[in-house]
């Protein structure tokens, strides 16, 4: 967007001031806000001012901001910013924007401009020799549908062709511009589709009428002539139910339904004065219980302390190799090992005779032979020649 400024020192008037109907409006319009933020209508203001003097001058923006309270800057913002503030004189009878985007574009905008080049003035923001007409492209003006289109002043005018345009400039500049029509200038409704309806074409047939219901017939064997028996007395009002709540809404969860207390709610004090008797049936100090739980298993056994943390009872492969050597078992717990590896037995449970019958046991070699595998010679697991009786079998 190129830069807006003020125009130049010598168009511009004196002073500027709303006229009687105007300055009415102006204070019902600041009325509409709070107090204190009568600021917020320096647009509306801004506006009338301009359909007031076709155009916003330094003095109209001076005297706004004295209106309002605000800086000069602050009014001049706002009026530099919006594209809708004409900064410059402009045509008294017209001022034509032409949209200048793609749509427009492509549907005959440049024709539209070339029109306002040769009856207006050759460059846009100038006015003509009277200065009644003056002409700008602009971006979209909101009616992509319609293209092309221009607006003049507060209305605008679409699905333009070149012979058409050139009728509206010259009815302007003849100050015949209310004899124009606005919107459309072919033969549609707003943007509905060109050439008029295509669909629900026929009118409607359909009536609507109130229902009334049918009278009651006569009940069988009363007289034709007899009066209708009165109506009956209306029903006692129902209480209210819950039939219709849902079930998960209770007198717990809804507030709505929860009446007063059955019974007293117990005190702080009692409640406190419970729990810690409980703590003390319990035997609770507050610290966790570190004791060794009967028959506990897993990380709370003493298997760390027996075997260097493996499975207790059972003998270790080091401890089985240095008791062969030595000729005997673990001092501390002997254990003997049967031919399967399956039985595992506690010499301390033992009597003297047993207890050297195991250690013989445990002692004689154990031979093991693959199945149907006579070549292979069966190893000895605590080492040794195996005997000729030993090789017979």
């Amino acid at each position: 967007m190129v830069a807006r400024r003020l125009a130049d020192e010598s168009v511009q008037p004196a002073r500027f001031a709303f006229n009687a109907e105007n300055a009415r409006w102006a204070e019902r319009t600041m009325g509409l806000y709070p107090t204190g933020r009568q600021q917020s209508a320096v647009i509306p203001l801004l506006m009338r001012a301009q359909d007031q003097e076709g155009w916003i001058s330094r003095a109209t923006i001076e005297s706004i901001a004295d209106m309002l309270g605000m800086a000069y800057i602050r009014v001049l913002e706002v009026a530099t910013f919006y594209t809708q503030f004409q900064l410059q004189p402009v045509g008294t009878r017209a001022h034509i924007q032409v949209c200048g985007t793609t749509p427009c574009m492509l549907r005959g905008s440049e024709a539209l401009i070339e029109v306002c080049k040769s009856k207006i003035h050759p460059e846009q923001r100038h006015t003509n020799a009277d200065g009644t007409m003056s002409w700008e492209e602009v971006e979209c003006l909101g009616a992509c549908v319609n293209a092309p289109m221009v607006a003049i002043f507060h209305d605008t005018y679409e699905d333009l062709t070149t012979e058409r345009f050139e009728e509206i400039v010259d009815a302007f500049a003849a100050g015949q511009g209310a004899s124009i029509k606005a919107g459309p200038q072919i033969e549609r409704q707003h943007s509905a589709a060109e050439g008029g309806r295509t669909t629900l074409n026929e009118p409607p047939t359909a009536k609507r009428e109130k229902f009334v219901p049918p009278a009651p017939a006569a009940e069988a064997g009363a007289p034709a002539g007899a009066a209708p028996a009165a109506a009956p007395a209306p029903a006692a009002p129902q209480a209210p139910t819950t039939a219709a709540k849902p079930r998960d809404v209770n007198e717990d969860s809804a507030p709505a339904f929860k009446g007063p207390a059955p019974q007293g709610k117990v005190s702080q004090a009692k409640a406190e004065g419970e729990r810690k008797e409980f703590d003390r049936e319990a035997k609770a100090d507050g610290q966790p219980n570190r004791a060794m739980r009967p028959d506990a298993t897993g990380a709370e056994t003493d298997a760390s302390k027996i075997d260097g943390g493996k499975a207790p009872g059972k003998q270790s492969r080091s401890g089985a190799a240095d008791g062969a050597a030595g000729g005997g078992t673990q001092p501390d717990a002997q254990k003997a090992e049967s031919t399967t590896g399956t039985t595992v037995v506690d010499t301390k449970e033992l009597s003297g005779a047993d207890a050297a019958a195991v250690d013989a046991a445990a002692k004689k070699p154990v031979r093991r032979r693959k199945p149907k595998s006579e070549d292979l010679k069966p190893t000895v697991e605590h080492g040794g020649d195996i005997s000729n009786d030993d090789k017979s079998e």
